[in-house]
């Protein structure tokens, strides 16, 4: 009996880990005849485990989803991430997510084995998170759907607003959320506008009923995390620049946040920051505050503002008469 306790326990774990299963594959990974599968399986069901199975050569089990979450096994490692996962999620921009992550993390807490609570009581106790302040947030309701319509490929209407205030009705294909710092990004085929287009996700107010449903489109970049990012750093403003900055890639993302500028690596001493602001002033202080040796590249006009915020600077501390 606790042979046959044990071998569901790995059963069902094997089906949380895969999608997906071959009826021989699991009789290979439980050292059992694909009978005894066919036993085990009909066991999880009456247990209240939704394990669906699809006949055929190319067909095998599933785990389904439930009228309630089944109990989730996780490895050592899985856990200890899983509850860091939830000590941080806090600051990551999703309205309501820190009281529900608490509650979560209580419940996984309370059955975890001594020797994980301490490793994971250690981390808590010895770290200081390091966040920024308040900012805007998404609801997670609003989130969900988003992604569910994403994966499900259905359109999508909602009311937005852009970061002038002003309203609109929109109609989008959406493809992919895009998260960077503490902002969530929707990434859609605008119908209207016959072009792809970004949204701030916590603008977003969706207008149900949603469809249809419509074939994918080739996404307007390979990499979205970094059409998001020149998006919202660069397209955006009517003044854009690009900068070299003295500074490998790989340091300079330590001190430029993707919504500041997109990085290009130039060299191991050097890489190139397109950016944008609101006009060469502001793009002069911009630079400046990155706190980065550079050179401008483009446009000729970002060095004379700068060579008059020098000499401004100059005056104001005596040195130019």
């Amino acid at each position: 009996m606790l042979e046959t306790s044990a071998r569901l326990l790995r059963l069902l774990s094997l089906l949380q880990a895969h999608r997906e299963w071959s009826g021989p594959d699991l009789a290979e990974r439980l050292g059992v005849t694909p009978r005894t599968v066919r036993r085990d399986v009909d066991k999880l069901r009456e247990l209240g485990y939704p394990v669906n199975a699809s006949p055929g050569t190319g067909g095998g089990y599933q785990l389904g989803a439930g009228a309630e979450l089944p109990p989730l096994l996780l490895d050592d490692e899985e856990a200890v991430a899983v509850a860091v996962g939830l000590r941080t999620a806090a600051g990551n921009g999703v309205d309501g997510i820190g009281e529900t992550s608490v509650r979560a993390l209580a419940k996984l807490e309370q059955v975890l084995p001594s020797r994980l609570r301490r490793r994971i009581g250690a981390l808590n106790a010895f770290t200081v998170p390091m966040l920024r302040g308040p900012g805007p947030t998404v609801d997670a309701s609003v989130l969900t759907e988003l992604a569910n319509l994403c994966r499900d490929g259905e359109g999508l209407r909602f009311d937005y607003l852009d970061h002038g205030g002003s309203a609109s009705r929109r109609t989008v294909e959406p493809h992919r959320l895009v998260c960077t710092e503490r902002r969530w990004y929707l990434v859609a085929w605008d119908l209207d506008r016959a072009d792809w287009r970004t949204f701030r996700a916590d603008r977003v107010t969706p207008r149900p009923p949603h469809g249809p449903r419509f074939p994918p489109r080739e996404p307007p970049a390979e990499d979205l995390a970094a059409y998001v990012s020149e998006g919202v750093s660069t397209r955006v403003y009517a003044t854009s620049a690009v900068i070299r900055l003295q500074a490998s890639a790989a340091r300079a993302a330590q001190l430029v946040s993707p919504s500041a500028g997109v990085l290009e690596p130039v060299d191991e001493h050097s890489c190139l920051l397109r950016t944008g602001a609101g006009g060469l002033d502001v793009m002069v202080v911009h630079v400046m505050l990155l706190g980065i040796d550079f050179e401008v590249v483009e446009p000729v006009e970002l060095t004379e503002h700068m060579r008059t915020a020098r000499d401004r600077l100059s005056r104001a501390l005596g040195d130019v008469p």
